[in-house]
């Protein structure tokens, strides 16, 4: 008999990158173990991704105050269905849902636990300050709260709950770390390879770097320009057959910058900006590819690493990537700083590579995420660890057939 498991995120839209991706990925898995999972968010009932979201969603939005995104209905909702689940599940901080799950349900005999999703890396204190100091103004009767009467704060590495801690000395929370993954790539690679290079005909026949994510500056984006013109001013013929591709929303404004920085340095014609891409083109972008690279200042699990290397495809990160031990240990990739210096070492070693090492390093990188990084173990550790920090026995009632 399964659990009843309510997860709470600010919005279910697949721009949010990682942590609505990896609610709709653990949830599928914990749905076919026996669990029943449903998703409260912020969004309002009218928007597309809701009606498109996988897992039974209620919205209670639309909100009001801009980011933090208060809804009168948040509160009301979980104190009135509260009871009819086994635990909830808070995916990130420093909106209302986080703040309004600790007002519902702190006390009650509904445990919640908490994702932080690397939201709590010094990173964010060190590059934004002012950000960081109104942080502070919210954190001793907000966030702090959230995380010290949660059952558990829940981590994806040893990293990220490390780093946790040097971002305020107001902390209490019991911390507990889970392994975290992704889920294996639909089969059927030359279909989605296809379907990629029909969409990017241009790409045919060339060396893909592919960039997939949010173009954000923690994922270093302006490295990547940066390190790839240094190096191709020095060795054009290098790169010459060597394109990049970016995937991923950049009508922002810093995906505007960063479209302005690529054009000034001269990349506009080795360059593809996708958009957001998904299905058998976004799989298909992975197959595609030579390497995939984040030169990441900051990201606490990477869910796009884990599946570049599901595909084979080995990757160029970062140690600020909060996988890089595993990666650097299975020989699944290559590691350097995040820093201009570093992402050209990157791009260099890449290319000097011999193409029968970097064959198994491709074997080396599937092998890496079958062992380490695949859901279905994430979706059993996740269950354990929420039954010993509390989870209230209570099997669900099975659906009516």
């Amino acid at each position: 008999m399964g659990f009843r498991i309510l997860h709470c995120i600010a919005s279910v839209n697949p721009k949010g990158g990682g942590p609505i991706e990896g609610l709709k990925q653990l949830s599928a898995v914990n749905q076919q173990q026996g669990h029943q999972v449903e998703v409260l968010t912020l969004d309002s009932p009218d928007d597309p991704w809701v009606k498109d979201c996988p897992i039974p969603c209620h919205a209670v939005g639309p909100t009001l105050v801009g980011n933090w995104r208060y809804s009168p209905r948040w509160v009301p909702w979980l104190r009135a269905h509260a009871h009819g689940y086994d635990a909830v599940i808070v995916n990130g901080i420093w909106q209302y849902h986080a703040f309004g799950a600790w007002r519902a349900l702190a006390g009650t005999k509904t445990p919640y636990f908490v994702f932080t999703h690397g939201m709590l890396d010094p990173w964010f204190k060190r590059t934004y300050p002012l950000k960081h100091l109104k942080k502070w103004l919210f954190w001793p009767w907000a966030e702090y709260r959230v995380l010290r009467d949660a059952a558990a704060v829940m981590f994806t590495c040893e990293d990220e709950r490390c780093l946790a801690r040097q971002s305020f000395w107001l902390y209490q929370c019991d911390e507990f770390v889970v392994s975290y993954g992704t889920s294996a790539p639909p089969e059927d690679e030359v279909r989605q390879r296809e379907a990629f290079l029909q969409a990017f005909p241009d790409l045919q026949g060339k060396r893909l770097l592919l960039f997939l994510g949010r173009v954000h500056e923690k994922k270093g984006p302006d490295l990547l320009f940066k390190a790839f013109a240094s190096l191709r001013a020095r060795q054009p013929e290098l790169l010459r057959d060597v394109r990049i591709v970016m995937a991923g929303p950049a009508e922002h404004a810093y995906g505007q910058e960063m479209l302005k920085l690529n054009r000034e340095l001269g990349l506009a014609d080795v360059t593809t900006w996708t958009g957001m891409i998904s299905g058998d083109v976004k799989w298909g972008a992975f197959r595609a590819s030579e390497a995939f690279i984040l030169p990441s200042h900051q990201e606490n699990f990477g869910i796009a690493v884990a599946e570049a290397m599901a595909c084979g495809v080995p990757v160029l990160i970062s140690n600020q990537v909060n996988i890089w031990r595993e990666i650097q240990q299975s020989q699944g990739g290559l590691v350097e700083q995040d820093t201009h210096a570093g992402t050209e070492r990157l791009l260099t070693r890449w290319l000097a590579t011999p193409p029968e090492q970097w064959a198994q390093m491709r074997v080396n990188a599937r092998q890496c995420f079958q062992q380490r990084f695949l859901i279905d173990r994430t979706a059993e550790s996740f269950i354990e660890a929420m039954k010993a920090f509390g989870m209230r026995q209570r099997s669900a009632k099975p659906k009516a057939v």
